[in-house]
């Protein structure tokens, strides 16, 4: 499988509460309405969560802030993603989407990469 990670920082005027119901109440059933469209079997979104925790972890190791969360799209294969991306339905969808992400996510901010995932345990 291949899989989108999208590291996600909120638009500066969003509050965390504001940013996390947005992003799984409006956002969320978009994505599942293009899904067939673009070809993914799996969507999830990671809310951050425990905040002293993180500052925790960030003043150990002189991290940088935690991002607000993180995005995970599966495909089956880069054949998949490439099929599911390349059709005018897909193309539309994935500019639905990306329109849909300019209203909450700060880009400059966060980042999106793609993976192949090796599990360990």
């Amino acid at each position: 499988m291949i899989k989108l990670v999208y590291c996600i920082k909120r638009r500066v005027g969003l509050s965390e509460a504001e940013f996390q119901r947005y992003w799984l109440e409006e956002h969320a059933p978009k994505v599942r309405g293009v899904a067939a469209a673009i070809g993914a079997v799996r969507y999830v979104q990671s809310h951050s969560r425990l905040p002293e925790a993180n500052a925790g972890f960030r003043a150990s190791r002189g991290l940088a802030e935690p991002f607000d969360g993180i995005t995970e799209i599966w495909w089956n294969s880069p054949e998949d993603l490439a099929a599911g991306t390349g059709t005018p339905d897909g193309l539309a969808a994935a500019r639905l989407l990306l329109e849909d992400e300019r209203t909450f996510i700060d880009f400059a901010s966060s980042s999106i990469f793609m993976t192949e995932e090796f599990e360990i345990f």
